[in-house]
């Protein structure tokens, strides 16, 4: 007999994984499976609480544990499904969004994770949304590239040249080389694609994940999947976290292609980017927050929910550092010209404290003299001791190393650069043969 009932669990285990697999790729990062038992259960719903009984709200996390931490939550979002109409939506999470984790005490919402795990992080976004949110499903995101691999590739539009190199990455090294133009990205490459930072930072990040999510869902509906599966269930036994039920995962996989057909709508939690203490925040907006996310439910504010929106806002506004919103003696936010005018001068500090070598290793005459004085125009302070020639004539790229923070001080270099982070104080520019083609 207990052979017979270990041989069941693992049955039971693998017709689990099995759901997880198709529900994680094709219903927006796998939340549908958890959803759809409670779909037509009795929902009990407090007063002043943006829910709707007929549409389920998931949190999904993407983590990134750390060798001697517990991580950060690298992506956060919520899905809304209602069952209905067949309909999924997404309410993107920016990192950066800044919330009151303690009394007093604000932090990124990504920190959260840290601090509490997947509950904290939870009760970050119900306090911020007032809303409850039904479930969750955590993710490492170490396993992203085998899974897309396990799929078979995703194609998708790469908008735009991405290049970035990042020698000293904690998984090993970090490479991104992408061409623009349609193409089928594999898992390797498919996470170079959501991991590249442009000068949005984190906005155009999530753009580019809800963009993914979307070529995801399209691969997975579709029926070159199925043979991926036994490869998929092994894939994700080990990297996936859920408050889920097996029949609640089974039951939904029918539901997939009405999803994929009605389409998923995808935005972003509403607010205004701001920068204090050199640490940049995505400061909400929480009554524009609040109505979006109970239009993506099919309802919308009671009177009393806009008044405690409004109550809510102005206790976060005056929760605000001195430094980021006191403008002109009046507690505001710092317009996005007042913001930008700041880091400028701040910059323009630290750019002269930072020392600069500049080495030409391109064999093209003068391009350290030249670049050297591109950098002082800019507020750099480069004695000429630290301007010559390096170790080699052949480098092809022009590569920029520079101490850990202080990347967007050289953000308006006006020829092509390849910026990493390194250990020591003193940036160094490595001119390559690409130099003259500026």
């Amino acid at each position: 007999m207990r052979r017979k009932r270990k041989h069941k669990n693992r049955l039971r285990k693998l017709l689990v994984l099995a759901a997880i697999v198709l529900l994680f790729v094709g219903a927006i990062a796998g939340v549908g499976w958890w959803i759809y038992s409670r779909l037509t259960a009795p929902r009990e719903i407090a007063p002043n609480t943006i829910a709707s009984p007929k549409t389920k709200e998931i949190m999904v996390m993407g983590v990134d544990p750390r060798a001697n931490d517990t991580g950060r939550s690298d992506t956060l979002f919520i899905v809304s499904l209602d069952e209905e109409k067949k309909k999924a939506s997404v309410l993107s999470i920016p990192r950066d969004t800044r919330v009151e984790m303690e009394q007093g005490a604000y932090e990124k919402i990504n920190h959260a994770y840290a601090y509490g795990g997947h509950e904290y992080t939870k009760t970050m976004l119900e306090r911020l949304l007032a809303t409850r949110l039904d479930g969750y499903v955590l993710v490492d995101i170490h396993a992203f590239e085998r899974m897309i691999d396990a799929i078979g590739g995703v194609d998708i539009n790469v908008d735009r040249r991405m290049y970035y190199e990042d020698p000293w990455d904690e998984d090993g090294g970090l490479v991104i080389d992408l061409q623009p133009g349609e193409q089928h990205l594999d898992g390797l490459r498919a996470m170079q694609y959501v991991r590249f930072r442009d000068e949005e930072g984190d906005l155009g990040r999530i753009a580019r994940q809800q963009k993914f999510l979307q070529a995801m869902l399209a691969r997975a509906a579709s029926p070159e999947v199925i043979p991926h599966l036994p490869q998929l269930v092994r894939e994700l036994s080990s990297v996936i976290e859920t408050d889920m039920e097996t029949a609640d995962m089974i039951r939904v996989v029918a539901m997939l292609p009405d999803v994929k057909g009605n389409g998923v709508v995808s935005e972003m939690l509403p607010g205004v980017p701001a920068w204090w203490q050199e640490t940049s925040y995505w400061l909400p907006d929480i009554k524009a927050a609040r109505t979006l996310f109970a239009s993506q439910l099919g309802t919308s504010l009671t009177p009393e929910m806009e008044a405690q929106a409004v109550k809510d806002a102005a206790a976060y506004e005056a929760g605000l550092p001195k430094g980021l919103a006191e403008v002109n003696g009046t507690m505001r936010l710092a317009s996005s010209e007042e913001v930008a005018a700041a880091k400028e001068k701040q910059a323009r500090e630290e750019r002269r404290k930072l020392r600069v070598r500049v080495l030409n290793e391109s064999g093209i005459k003068g391009a350290a003299a030249a670049s050297a004085d591109v950098l002082r125009a800019q507020g750099f302070i480069i004695d000429d001791k630290d301007v010559g020639n390096g170790e080699t004539r052949d480098r092809q790229q022009t590569v920029l190393i520079v101490p850990k923070g202080m990347e967007t001080l050289f953000d308006e270099l006006p020829f092509p650069c390849v910026v990493q982070t390194g250990d020591d104080d003193t940036a160094v520019l490595r001119i390559g043969k690409d130099y003259g083609n500026a």
